[in-house]
């Protein structure tokens, strides 16, 4: 079948959804040139692709069974609507003209562009999530969710991290409703193609993350080679962090297309490259004021923010000139944000650079902690204040419907999320992107109708970085993991919404990300003596390979001081509403290697009565979280632990928060055993995962955990 055909045959589709959709989807497969469905059989667990699949809803003593209109195994669940272009009062006055009687509407039917029909597609959607929730435990997750109005239009959600019910638009917010007029294009078709056949290959991360490392990889030999030349790696990092966020600028459009990398060539000739530094160093304060490029020969927005108050530019050989190049001509909207800092991490930092190559995590591991942590419990919010909102509107009030949307917006942009051990971004930025599409979401539903949900850069009505809280010990990660949210925000906002609505300055100074110990806060630290007066020192944790063998081993040469810690007390963490993270991994065995007597001895004097000895680093950060979600404002937390979490000495810590009738909190999702990847030696390790929350009427008992 043509498209032409296709259009023809569907365009004028109205009447009953259930008289037209199994034809519409059979015709769809063959426009898309994908296999049509099989025979239903009477054993629902043979049926992997199928019209009208079988589910069955547990609902305590009731059981009901549901029909999914499309299902096909490990892919997508579709399920299909009816809208109209005529609106009733329209249709009567037709069929008058004609002498007709009037008929009422089958029920069902909303007028396509209106609040009401918005209303029809995001309960088919609702719908839908229930059939992926009554799937059997035993098969794939769907990584797609459709939901079709027969002849107008295909949403299209999904959720490549497989947990909980976050199926958000696909790609975003902007393109998920394809239009009947878009299957005119073959590579949506193609697209749509993929999704029946190959839907994991659609996943974006695939592509962004083998464009990151490559300029992850970029950066790093500039780095080292800087480095080899005497200049201290701090300035190394700042200077590269300054042109990579230049890079990343120049393709997005926040300065002229292709400006950098022309005046990057202008300045790589051998009689041009001695005043590049100085070339630098102009444009980077002209970026940090605004105004006038001579370079760029373009007026510049004020980007403003500490990246560039420092304007500091370093020379360079024509090597690190021709790598920094290479970095400056790949594309930069591409750049994967969840897994840049990182990289960008290991590349900067001598001591990490050679594990550059080794395994990171991947977004999807971030996600299934982030999903359940923080986006499932606000969008059960959300269904529920659509609801609302649906209600209202069937009573005839939508100013009142479309405020109970307006109150979950309010919400949703005031609430702040910390990740107390943040390192370089990357749990923070998953959950900024997933509050962005939410947010998306709710922006659309608002406008449907008929008023526009306004977006202010500064002002504090939209999603911003300003509500990602982060602490972070290493100081060149804290700088990273800013540099990253404020890519990742632009990046989202730029693809959204283009230029429009990016107030000046472009890089607020929120100063969100804190430098500071997460665990111990206590007076200035003081050197340890031995009996002689003499400093006490130990190993600080720097290898270097065996001369025969090549493996890595102790560098007895690389001490460090030893230090004692006096008033040692609990660290503070700022207030938040959900609290998710990363915290460091350190058995008890270890800890005093890993951070010395001094550190080790505070840290436990502080947490005397509350964390046991034998407990693990991890467990200080837990017992923090569960005391600021039991006294509050704090809702939830979630955090990897090691897979020991289970062992008696670290449930000890769980006890006082986990007992009790009823117990102060509850775990709401637990894996105890999952893939991870250690970030300071990319390997492979085992981890646990919990999330737990402030025990309510509506809680699950904690039960035996």
């Amino acid at each position: 079948m043509t498209y032409p055909e296709f259009e023809a045959r569907w365009r004028p589709a109205g009447g009953a959804e259930r008289a037209n959709y199994g034809l519409f989807l059979q015709d769809l497969c063959e426009l898309l040139e994908v296999p049509k469905p099989d025979p239903t059989t009477d054993d629902p667990a043979q049926d992997a692709y199928v019209l009208e699949r079988a589910v069955q809803f547990n609902d305590g003593a009731r059981k009901s069974t549901g029909r999914i209109d499309l299902y096909k195994r490990g892919c997508f669940v579709l399920e299909t609507k009816q809208g109209t272009d005529t609106p009733d009062q329209q249709q009567r006055l037709n069929r008058a003209e004609l002498g007709l009687p009037a008929t009422t509407r089958r029920k069902g039917h909303a007028v396509r562009g209106s609040a009401k029909w918005a209303e029809m597609m995001q309960a088919a959607r609702q719908q839908a999530l229930g059939y992926v929730r009554a799937l059997p435990a035993e098969e794939p997750r769907p990584l797609f969710v459709l939901v079709a109005d027969v002849g107008y239009c295909l949403d299209v959600y999904a959720n490549f991290a497989g947990v909980g019910d976050s199926f958000v638009p696909f790609p975003d917010q902007s393109r998920f409703r394809l239009p009947l007029s878009a299957l005119a294009d073959a590579g949506t078709r193609a697209m749509l193609r993929q999704l029946f056949t190959e839907p994991r290959e659609l996943d974006p991360s695939r592509r962004a993350a083998r464009v990151t490392r490559e300029l992850a990889g970029y950066l790093a030999g500039v780095s080292a080679q800087l480095e080899r030349a005497g200049h201290a790696p701090d300035v190394v990092a700042q200077f590269l962090m300054r042109c990579l966020f230049t890079m990343f600028s120049e393709d997005v459009g926040l300065i002229p297309k292709t400006s950098f990398t022309g005046m990057l060539r202008t300045y790589s000739t051998p009689e041009m490259r001695e005043f590049l530094p100085d070339a630098l160093a102009g444009l980077w304060r002209t970026m940090d004021l605004g105004g006038f490029s001579p370079d760029l020969k373009a007026r510049l927005r004020r980007f403003n923010g500490k990246l560039f108050h420092d304007a500091t530019a370093l020379p360079l050989s024509t090597d690190q000139m021709a790598l920094l190049l290479k970095a400056a001509e790949a594309d930069w909207t591409e750049v994967e944000p969840a897994i840049f800092g990182t990289l960008l991490e290991r590349a900067l930092d001598p001591k990490e650079r050679h594990s550059l190559g080794a395994h990171y995590t991947p977004r999807r591991y971030v996600e299934r902690l982030v999903l359940p942590t923080v986006l499932e419990p606000l969008r059960r919010e959300w269904a529920a204040a659509q609801a609302a909102g649906a209600r209202r509107l069937d009573e005839g009030q939508p100013k009142e419907a479309r405020a109970e949307l307006v109150r979950f917006l309010n919400r949703l942009t005031s609430i702040r999320i910390l990740d107390p051990a943040c390192g370089s971004g990357n749990f923070l930025y998953v959950t900024l992107e997933h509050l962005k599409r939410l947010e998306g979401e709710v922006l659309a539903a608002i406008n449907s109708y008929g008023h526009t949900g306004l977006l202010d850069l500064g002002g504090g009505t939209t999603v911003s970085p300003r509500q990602l809280l982060g602490l972070e010990l290493n100081p060149r990660a804290a700088a990273i993991a800013d540099v990253v949210l404020r890519i990742g925000y632009l990046q989202w906002h730029l693809r959204t919404h283009g230029v429009t609505q990016l107030a000046e300055p472009l890089l607020d100074e929120y100063q969100n990300i804190r430098q500071q110990d997460a665990a111990l806060q206590h007076d200035p630290p003081v050197p340890r003596l031995d009996a002689h007066g003499l400093p006490v020192t130990r190993w600080d944790g720097t290898t270097r390979l065996h001369p025969a063998t090549g493996q890595p081993i102790p560098d007895e040469t690389a001490r460090t001081a030893v230090f004692d810690y006096p008033n040692p007390k609990p660290a503070a963490w700022p207030e938040a509403d959900f609290i998710v993270g990363n915290p460091p991994f350190v058995g008890p065995a270890r800890m005093r290697d890993a951070l010395g007597d001094g550190y080790t001895e505070a840290l436990r004097k502080a947490y005397k009565g509350k964390v046991p000895d034998s407990a693990d680093l991890v467990m200080y950060w837990w017992y923090n979280a569960a005391a600021a979600v039991q006294r509050g404002p704090a809702e939830r937390f979630g955090f990897i632990t090691t897979n020991s979490l289970k062992q008696t000495f670290n449930r000890r810590v769980m006890h006082p928060f986990l007992e009790g009738e009823p117990a102060p909190l509850t775990l709401t999702f637990a894996i105890p055993d999952h893939p991870w990847v250690d970030a300071a030696e990319g390997a492979a390790v085992r981890i646990a995962m919990t999330v737990a929350e402030r025990t309510s009427a509506n809680s699950t008992a904690g039960g035996n955990y």
